[in-house]
């Protein structure tokens, strides 16, 4: 699958994990306790999100890239 959702990444001290945010997906959320395994993770989040949605009808967003700008 390529991910085309931007994606927000950051440590939390409190979970002891990266933490991945998906805004354009709701409720979309993955952690690991690696970078690369976090991401990995919100890969197969986003895939079973969308799954989710198509079973239940519901309208999934089209990506649009970045979202935000620091």
């Amino acid at each position: 699958m390529s991910v085309k959702y931007e994606l927000i990444i950051y440590w939390s001290d409190s979970d002891d994990a990266f933490i991945v945010e998906v805004p354009e997906l709701p409720g979309c959320m993955a952690d690991g306790q690696t970078y690369v395994e976090a991401v990995t993770n919100a890969e197969t989040i986003i895939q079973e999100w969308i799954d989710t949605a198509k079973e239940l009808g519901r309208d999934i967003p089209t990506p649009k890239g970045r979202l935000l700008y620091a």
